[in-house]
């Protein structure tokens, strides 16, 4: 598996694996309706640095890393990631965090912020714990799950000082 910049020629299979994932109800706010268009303007639009992890020319995961907020926020970086729902359990996810860190360090960086990550979604919650990550703060019933109705949200935040560059 390789880590590799976006391009549009991705958008397809990336595609696939936003439907599969947005259609659980159970970590992204975009509704199972969301278009095509919305879709690749928020991963691959102007300004968005994107990622895939190709797996012998199979995309089975990618982010985004964007500024948490403009101008006097803009040393906070900001990410978001999907995973294909048949490839968990690969540490496709942890990966690309990795990945991630690195390349917000890189950037110029010095911190990254989650701002919504769904609480019940406990398999991202560990992973983002395991790569530093600490819950500074809770959104109470921000996410309409699918299945468990009103959720809580956590904002989660490291700084990235610590991550090396190799």
């Amino acid at each position: 598996m390789t880590i590799r910049p976006a391009d549009t020629a991705d958008w397809p299979q990336m595609w696939r694996i936003f439907q599969a994932v947005v259609a659980t109800g159970t970590t992204y706010v975009f509704a199972a309706d969301t278009t095509s268009d919305d879709a690749r303007a928020y991963w691959l639009g102007p300004g968005i640095a994107s990622w895939v992890a190709d797996d012998e020319g199979h995309i089975v995961g990618f982010y985004k890393l964007i500024a948490n907020r403009r101008d006097r926020g803009s040393h906070v970086a900001n990410a978001s990631f999907m995973v294909d729902p048949e490839c968990h359990g690969r540490r496709i996810g942890e990966t690309l965090g990795r990945h991630c860190l690195r390349e917000a360090r890189r950037a110029g960086y010095l911190a990254m912020q989650f701002n919504y990550v769904v609480s019940t979604n406990t398999a991202a919650v560990a992973l983002w714990r395991k790569l530093g990550f600490a819950i500074v703060g809770t959104i109470p019933q921000g996410f309409r799950h699918r299945e468990l109705g009103l959720v809580d949200v956590n904002v989660m935040h490291r700084f990235l000082d610590d991550v090396s560059l190799d």
